[in-house]
């Protein structure tokens, strides 16, 4: 099981466009368009998981790069999610070394 990311998609790209377009390489068992989860709107990228890989890498091949309403798509492999994605810094906290910020008020 392969699974792949699409970034720059076009807001207009919903997840049936995906599993339309994907599925003329081989079997897509899922495919989603990520939305903001406030607005619903596209976030302009998704994933499409292939359950054969080389009917993926077929996909990547032939999709990176194409042309879809006028954007050009990037395709390829996913990589695996990690815990607390959000935190590309490495860690939470901070606060100003545990002083009390309300407090100053």
């Amino acid at each position: 099981m392969k699974s792949l990311f699409i970034g720059n998609l076009p807001w207009s790209v919903k997840d049936e466009d995906l599993q339309t377009k994907f599925s003329e390489f081989g079997e897509v068992s899922s495919a989603r368009v990520i939305t903001d989860k406030f607005t619903g709107r596209s976030r302009g990228f998704g994933f499409v998981d292939m359950p054969n890989d080389e009917e993926a890498q077929k996909a990547i091949t032939a999709m990176n790069g194409f042309s879809m309403d006028g954007r050009e798509i990037t395709v390829n492999e996913a990589r695996p999610k990690t815990e607390n994605r959000e935190r590309r810094d490495g860690g939470g906290g901070g606060g100003g070394g545990g002083r009390n910020d309300f407090n100053r008020f």
